[in-house]
């Protein structure tokens, strides 16, 4: 029987996943270079870099299983544990997310739609590339990007020597531009039974490339089977345990793949308050060999990022059906430090009471909830 589940990662999702181990008693120890790493306060910290063999052993050692919450973690270092003790999801879906050349061509190889796109290591690649894909068009870095970071959309000729100077000293992909609809993320845990299930499709907002709003559900049972069907298809390849995040494109009402992410993802976190089981709880069900928890909604949700500091809550925290959610992070500038979601029995009673939040938060210009709530 599984008692401690080793993470590679000590912030806020490690932090959400032992927050739903507990009740289930399970322990946990944390590896993260990061001396204020917030999970640490939920179990066992080792404080210590990636390549640190010595602290990867003791982890490997220490633990009944192993996990990530994030997918930067250096495929060496999950290697290494995997060779002491069950490492899920498995390190070949590290391999394959980590660069989005690999993830890109795997999941074209699978059938799974994706913009067009086309390998940039040198100034006549990208001409080549542009040439290929057209204007617009998107260079992105191949390794380490997120929230936006490590990307720049091309409208213009004479956008192409800029973004090479800013970028070219990495390896990169350039990707065709998509005028999507909407943004949104299938999120599917799978066990090692093969048992499998899906939260609704959640649809998603973004600002300056970082996540501002999910809500769910959102769409038509018709794009929820076809979402189900590329995740599936993904996830049986890789022969994958854990929690998996596909993010999509909706465009003429076709599905585009832009990535997945092997872990716990930021868009499912109203799962905490809103579904029958987390996705929390069944990434851990589903690692510790335990059946997988009900998917389903219990109520409408959405769920705002909040940014760089947490506000005083306590004239909203009047609001029935507001939950907070304090990462216990360190206040920076862009930083994500906590989420709030919003619950309601109707797609009406959502839109008040999120309206009336995203003013209290100051958020109401800047975010149009119109765009995910209708």
């Amino acid at each position: 029987m599984i008692r401690t589940v080793g993470i590679l990662g000590g912030g806020q999702l490690a932090r959400m996943l032992a927050q739903a181990g507990q009740p289930m008693g399970l322990n946990f120890i944390f590896l993260d270079p990061a001396k204020d790493a917030c999970a640490a306060e939920l179990g066992e910290h080792i404080h210590a870099d990636w390549n640190d063999e010595n602290a990867l052993t003791e982890l490997g050692q220490a633990a009944d299983v192993v996990t990530f919450d994030f997918e930067n973690v250096p495929e060496q270092a999950a290697s290494l544990i995997e060779s002491l003790c069950p490492v899920y999801p498995p390190p070949r879906a590290l391999y394959a997310s980590q660069d989005r050349l690999r993830e890109k061509t795997l999941m074209q190889e699978l059938g799974i739609p994706v913009a067009p796109f086309h390998p940039v290591a040198s100034r006549p690649d990208l001409l080549a590339a542009v040439g290929q894909i057209g204007l617009p068009c998107v260079l992105k870095t191949r390794r380490l990007g997120y929230d936006g970071k490590g990307q720049m959309v091309l409208r213009l000729q004479e956008d192409m020597e800029r973004a090479w100077q800013i970028l070219g000293g990495h390896e990169l992909i350039c990707e065709g531009f998509v005028p999507f609809d909407a943004e949104c993320s299938i999120i599917a845990a799978r066990s090692n039974e093969r048992q499998t299930v899906y939260w609704p499709l959640t649809r998603n907002l973004h600002r300056e490339g970082i996540l501002a709003i999910s809500t769910a559900p959102a769409f038509t049972p018709q794009l929820q089977d076809r979402a189900q069907t590329l995740i599936h298809r993904l996830m049986e390849h890789l022969a994958y345990t854990g929690v998996m995040a596909l993010e999509l494109f909706i465009q003429d009402g076709r599905l585009l793949a832009n990535e997945f992410a092997p872990r716990v993802h930021n868009s499912g976190h109203w799962t905490i308050d809103a579904a029958a089981t987390s996705q929390f709880e069944n990434h851990l069900r589903a690692i510790c060999s335990l059946p997988l928890g009900d998917a389903a909604c219990t109520s409408q949700a959405l769920m705002f990022n909040l940014l760089g500091q947490m506000p005083a809550v306590d004239d909203e925290q009047s609001l029935a059906g507001v939950r907070w959610h304090d990462y216990h992070k360190t206040s920076r500038t862009g930083r994500k430090i906590g989420h709030v979601t919003v619950t309601a029995n109707s797609g009406a009673g959502l839109k008040a009471k999120s309206a009336q939040l995203a003013k209290q938060l100051g958020v109401s210009a800047e975010v149009n909830l119109a765009a995910v709530l209708g």
